[in-house]
């Protein structure tokens, strides 16, 4: 029996964005399934909506990989694919996968020989990449840096070390509600002359990318609290 195919659908990183964020071939796509394991069930249910679906949504089966189901028994989700159905998949917002917890389902679809298919749509990483004017042919994302102050502190030092010697482009996040403590502490850790770009709250209506120089972002800091943010150092 062919199994089916695993959709890696992306979902807008902030209201009021669908427009930017799909395709017409997403559009089709979501129309031709019927099954989700998804990260958020509210905001998947929106944003398919919002893409033009057309199926009834009490038609649909959703299964929720959020952060209280990780540790659940991964078969379950993977009923529909083996009888041959297609499925598709969605992180919060953003790109299934990457920064998400959803690459533990794309491995394992890969494990049982299931077709990935990702489709396109917003990732904020490679957005704030694109609009830094930093090196874009040698990057690393980090993720989240350490919570506690000291080893953060030694973290984004050794960020700019790497950046300096690799001229390589080094990318963070921060939880949104400690942004400010993070952008506090990239100030006064790093030298003057490395240059840090800010991109917050990315296709929004109050979109915000800056790329200065850290003795320049010291004259005026922005206030990025509760904002999704990407931090990009760069020092060539």
């Amino acid at each position: 029996m062919a199994y089916g195919t695993l959709y890696l659908i992306p979902v807008p990183l902030a209201e009021d964005a669908a427009a930017k964020s799909f395709t017409p071939y997403l559009a089709n796509t979501i129309n031709n399934i019927k099954e989700y394991i998804v990260e958020n069930e509210k905001t998947a249910r929106h944003f398919l909506k919002e893409a033009g679906l057309k199926i009834p949504q009490n038609e649909l089966s959703i299964h929720d990989y959020g952060k209280h189901n990780r540790e659940v028994n991964l078969n379950s989700f993977f009923i529909g694919l083996t009888a041959g159905h297609d499925v598709g998949l969605m992180s919060e917002a953003g790109c299934p996968g990457v920064a998400d917890p959803g690459s533990d389902i794309v491995a394992e679809a890969h494990r049982r020989g299931i077709k990935v298919v990702p489709l396109v749509g917003p990732s904020s990483i490679l957005l704030a990449l694109m609009a830094s004017g930093f090196n874009g042919q040698s990057f690393t994302f980090h993720g989240y840096l350490p919570i506690d102050k000291g080893e953060r502190a030694r973290k984004i030092k050794e960020l700019e070390s790497l950046a300096s010697r690799f001229n390589q482009t080094q990318i963070f996040i921060e939880t949104p509600f400690r942004n400010n403590q993070m952008l506090e502490e990239i100030l006064r850790s790093c030298t003057a002359k490395t240059r840090l770009c800010v991109a917050c709250n990315l296709t929004a209506e109050d979109e915000f990318v800056q790329t200065k120089s850290i003795a320049d972002w010291k004259q005026k800091v922005p206030d990025l609290h509760k904002k999704p943010t990407i931090f990009l150092l760069f020092r060539s």
